[in-house]
């Protein structure tokens, strides 16, 4: 299970999203320096959103102790859905307003991003919860996970030039073969619960 949850964090860290695609788009603009507090918003908007999931999850597993197996086909349908939405992607948008370049607009714009909300609720009530056999456990996945979420934003950042140029030569395969990664992740956590 280790392995479909770093899989799936990877592929949702690292696939574009509005907070990547943003981090790209300052630093072309602004430089990575600049646009490292940013990141750093985005990281710690992330981190936030990954401990609530985990705050509600916990309750949830406590009030209604079987929705475990629930939960995971819920999480395994929003990945292939996800998937899907990676292979049919036609990109994104590079308009941004100089505002946002700052720790408070990047960490606020976790709160209204759908992908991050998502992802958190998945993550933590498919494989952190099922598998943590403590709090410190809990703590130390989140903690691995939200570090994955601020590598996954900052290399947008860090490298923006280079996967402008790569997505926009390779967009098409780069973006099926993250869908069939979070594909292979969602059979392998169903089959973790029905094996």
């Amino acid at each position: 299970m280790i392995l479909s949850m770093l899989i799936y964090a990877f592929v949702s860290s690292f696939t574009p999203g509005p907070n990547n695609i943003m981090a790209m788009v300052f630093t072309n603009k602004y430089g990575v320096k600049q646009t490292f507090r940013f990141c750093l918003g985005v990281g710690i908007g992330f981190l936030v959103i990954l401990c609530l999931s985990c705050f509600f999850n916990i309750i949830l597993y406590q009030v209604m102790p079987k929705i475990g197996w629930v939960m995971a086909f819920i999480g395994a349908a929003y990945m292939i859905y996800l998937a899907v939405k990676i292979m049919k992607s036609k990109g994104g948008d590079d308009e941004t307003l100089d505002r946002y370049n700052h720790f408070v607009p990047g960490m606020m714009l976790q709160f209204i991003n759908p992908k991050a909300i998502l992802y958190g609720l998945t993550v933590i009530s498919t494989f952190v919860l099922p598998y943590g056999q403590s709090n410190m456990q809990y703590v130390i996945w989140t903690l691995i996970l939200a570090f994955i979420g601020f590598l996954g934003t900052f290399s947008w950042s860090l490298f923006g030039s280079l996967y402008k140029r790569f997505l926009t030569a390779y967009e098409k395969p780069f973006q099926f073969v993250m869908g069939l990664l979070l594909i292979y992740s969602a059979i392998s956590m169903v089959w973790g619960y029905v094996m």
